[in-house]
C-alpha cells in the first residue's frame, strides 16, 4: 500500500486544496487505500473525507455513486452523534483509490474551488459548531441518501460540497448555500412522489424520464 506524507497533519490550518495536493503527491503510481487517506488527515477529517468523496458525485451519471454516496452517509451520520474519528468498513478502508482520481480531483479542487478560499472565512460559527454543525451533518446524511437514487446525484452533490466547504472552513454561509440546496431538492423528490401517488402529469413525466424503475416499482 502507498501511504501519503505525513505533511498533510501538520498544519490543520493549512488549505484544503492544498492537503488535497498532498495526498495526490505521495500516492505514488498505484494509488493509495482509503486507510492510507484517513490515517493521515488532519482534525478536519470528517469534513475533508465527506469533500474528497462528494467531488467525483459532481459528474452527472456517474457509475459507482450510489456506493461513494454509502461512505458520505456513514461519516455524515458519525458526525450527528459527535463520534471524534472517522470510522468506515473494512472493504471501504481497504478499496483502492487510483492515482488518476486522485488527481482530477485535486486538480478539479484546484482550478473549480480555489475562489472558496478566497471568500470563505470563519463566520457564523453556531452554524459550524456543535448543534449547528450535527444538523449540518444531518442534511449531509439526507443528501447522501437521496444520491444513491438512480436519479441524479449533481444536485445533492453540489449541496454536499458547500456543507463540506462550510465545515471545513467554519464559514455558517457556506453551511446555509449548501442547506438551502439539498433540502429544495429533497423537497423537490418529496413532491415528485407525492405526485405520482396523487396522479400529477408533471411527476410522473419527470420520473418516467430519469428513473423509471420507479414507476415500474409502484406499478407492481
Amino acid at each position: 500500500m502507498t501511504s501519503t506524507p505525513d505533511t498533510v497533519r501538520d498544519d490543520p490550518s493549512r488549505s484544503f486544496i492544498s492537503v488535497l495536493q498532498a495526498i495526490d503527491a505521495g500516492a505514488g503510481d498505484d494509488g493509495v487505500q482509503v486507510s492510507g487517506i484517513v490515517d493521515r488527515l488532519d482534525e478536519r477529517a470528517f469534513g475533508l473525507l465527506i469533500l474528497l468523496l462528494t467531488l467525483p458525485c459532481l459528474v452527472p451519471g456517474l457509475p459507482g455513486a450510489q456506493i461513494i454516496a454509502i461512505g458520505v452517509f456513514l461519516l455524515a451520520l458519525q458526525v450527528v452523534i459527535g463520534r471524534s474519528e472517522p470510522w468506515l468498513p473494512g472493504w471501504f478502508m481497504r478499496a483502492h483509490v487510483k492515482k488518476s482520481w486522485i488527481s482530477a480531483i485535486a486538480g478539479f479542487a484546484d482550478k473549480r474551488l480555489r475562489w472558496t478560499e478566497q471568500v470563505a472565512r470563519p463566520r457564523l460559527s453556531f452554524l459550524t459548531t456543535g448543534l449547528g454543525e450535527r444538523l449540518a451533518a444531518l442534511i449531509m446524511a439526507l443528501a447522501a441518501v437521496t444520491v444513491m437514487l438512480p436519479i441524479t446525484n449533481t444536485i445533492p452533490s453540489i449541496a454536499l460540497t458547500l456543507l463540506s466547504l462550510g465545515l471545513i472552513q467554519r464559514d455558517g454561509l457556506f453551511t446555509l448555500a449548501g442547506a438551502a440546496v439539498a433540502l429544495g431538492w429533497i423537497t423537490l423528490l418529496s413532491a415528485l412522489v407525492a405526485g405520482l401517488f396523487f396522479g400529477a402529469g408533471f411527476a410522473v413525466t419527470f420520473v418516467g424520464e430519469h428513473a423509471p424503475w420507479l414507476l415500474d416499482w409502484l406499478g407492481r
